[in-house]
């Protein structure tokens, strides 16, 4: 495997996990507009789970900033 190779995966992966965060976000956002956390998820815990994937989705985003600008 290539360095390249390797380069190309790692990009590939950050950009997924960006793509998932982002729907996971969505679905939070849309969980706490219906109410409909499930379980024993209450509003404020659900608050919590949508700012950490925000600051997940940050930190992915910086990760694939460098991969892209590291050649």
């Amino acid at each position: 495997m290539t360095n390249k190779d390797i380069h190309n995966r790692a990009s590939d992966k950050a950009f997924a996990k960006m793509s998932m965060l982002t729907f996971e976000i969505t679905d939070n956002k849309t969980s706490l507009i219906t109410g409909n956390y499930g379980g024993d998820i209450t509003e404020e815990e659900m608050r919590m789970i949508l700012d950490g994937n925000k600051i997940e989705l940050k930190v992915w985003s910086y990760i694939a900033k460098l991969i892209e600008t590291n050649e």
